[in-house]
């Protein structure tokens, strides 16, 4: 299915017959080509630097949104500017200046993505591979001192890092609307399914 090239929130209809899920919106993102459903009246957006493990600089969007007591959100970090970003930086150091890092930081960004979040605190309760549409990724839930509970799921597609995250109050229900939706699309704006698990292909080469 082909995406409008432009960014829009449609109004869930086919969610469920409750009042509540009729408020859900899906909002779609053709910049960073994913989709996924939020509370009501959509994210807000906004620009950040996304440090790497290496230290290097990305430009990364975050998709937020707080409603009920619970806090949404999409990190999308653009990795297509790799290689130049790595060669460009000045805090090198004897164990990372060399030509396969840019692919190491990026191969590498969904253990980090991961141990950022394990390092906030809490006990995790679950911590394992996982896939959406048969691209790789990362599930991990943890479960906060007030008993809140983070649902997270950490995925690369092509040169883009995505980390969905749910943080629900205690007591409250998984935030299953939230993590069932994500979906991302190709450079075409394409819905896909791969036919085995994919990983990022890059090409590296060098010492």
């Amino acid at each position: 299915m082909l995406r409008s090239k432009t960014l829009t929130v449609v109004v869930l209809l086919s969610l469920g017959s409750s009042a509540f899920a009729q408020r859900w919106v899906e909002y779609t993102s053709d910049r960073d080509r994913f989709a996924i459903s939020f509370p009501p009246g959509g994210p807000m957006v906004r620009e950040i630097a996304y440090e790497s493990e290496y230290g290097a600089t990305f430009p990364a969007r975050i998709y937020s949104s707080e409603y009920d007591g619970a806090r949404y959100s999409v990190t999308v970090v653009d990795f297509s500017d790799a290689q130049r970003i790595h060669a460009e930086r000045t805090n090198k150091t004897n164990a990372d200046d060399g030509s396969l890092y840019w692919a190491v930081d990026v191969l590498g960004s969904i253990a980090y993505a991961a141990w950022n979040i394990r390092k906030r605190g809490g006990d995790v309760t679950y911590d394992a591979f996982h896939y959406i549409q048969r691209v790789a990724g990362h599930q991990l839930q943890i479960t906060s001192a007030d008993r809140s509970r983070t649902y997270a799921g950490i995925y690369l597609h092509d040169t883009f890092l995505y980390i969905a995250e749910a943080t629900v109050p205690a007591g409250s229900p998984p935030p299953i609307m939230f993590q069932q939706s994500l979906a991302l699309f190709d450079q075409d704006g394409n819905t896909f399914n791969y036919e085995y698990i994919h990983h990022p292909q890059l090409r590296i080469g060098g010492g």
